[in-house]
């Protein structure tokens, strides 16, 4: 080895470890933050102007702050379900939830997505915590802005309905089949400041709109009857419950407590 060799070979070993010090200095080495887990996000609104932005919300097909309950009957959700902030995983009932130890969401049979609560491993308190945030906040932007148009009724059962933001100061029925007619880009916005009811085997039919366009910002709570179809973001200040084999094309955000029958809920 000539005199050359013996001083460049130690160098190129102390360049080495500076290099590697700096590369985990920088963030290339492993880290310990929790990776999210939430897959699955679905479509949000893709109209061209009055979208209400979701925000992390948009991760979940059923989002409730105090619980999320399925009756004897079977549901089929297809998407991710959460509860909010606090709320432990033992208000998530009838789904059979399956949860590997130190893991960040459980599983079920009736669910296609993935199942968080509050008492799960990181990150999940974080995420469902943002995921509440964001529900609030949809809500409250869908509720304010310039006024809208007149409300096209309590009553909106056998209705043909046009893409616009519209103010309903009244409990608001669906007693027949409803129509919402525009394009894919058209978005609807029903701001209704007292309860929202659909009977039993009606529908909310969509006629050239997206469920993921259209948007119910209720103030008091909302009921969907037994075999009804509903379509759309339903943003809900108090609770949803939904009838016996009724089914949802759109998601599910409620400030209090979602409660299913054997109801197919399908996000967008």
């Amino acid at each position: 080895m000539n005199r050359l060799d013996c001083i460049s070979k130690p160098m190129m070993w102390s360049t080495t470890i500076l290099l590697v010090a700096v590369v985990a200095g920088c963030g290339g080495g492993s880290s310990s933050s929790p990776v999210s887990t939430i897959t699955q996000p679905g479509s949000t609104c893709s109209g061209s102007t009055g979208c209400v932005n979701l925000g992390a919300a948009g991760n979940y097909a059923i989002l409730a702050n105090t619980g999320i309950h399925t009756d004897a009957n079977a549901s089929v959700v297809t998407g991710n379900i959460a509860t909010g902030p606090g709320v432990t995983s033992t208000a998530i009932t009838g789904f059979a939830l399956s949860l590997p130890a130190a893991s960040p969401y459980s599983t079920s049979a009736q669910v296609s997505g993935k199942v968080y609560g509050f008492d799960y491993a990181p990150p999940t308190p974080t995420e469902v915590t943002t995921a509440s945030t964001a529900m609030g906040t949809a809500y409250t932007n869908a509720r304010g802005g310039p006024a809208g148009a007149s409300c096209p009724g309590s009553d909106f059962g056998g209705l043909t309905i046009t893409a616009g933001v519209y103010d309903c100061a009244v409990n608001v029925g669906i007693s027949t089949q409803m129509y919402l007619s525009g394009s894919a880009t058209d978005v609807f916005v029903f701001r209704i400041t007292g309860t929202l009811t659909e009977a039993s085997a009606t529908q909310v039919t969509l006629q050239g709109v997206l469920p993921e366009n259209v948007f119910w910002a209720v103030s008091g709570a909302t009921t969907i009857g037994s075999t009804a179809h509903f379509a759309g973001i339903l943003m809900d200040k108090t609770a949803i419950t939904m009838g016996h084999l009724s089914l949802v094309n759109g998601r599910l955000m409620a400030q209090t407590a979602v409660t299913l029958d054997a109801t197919t809920v399908t996000q967008p």
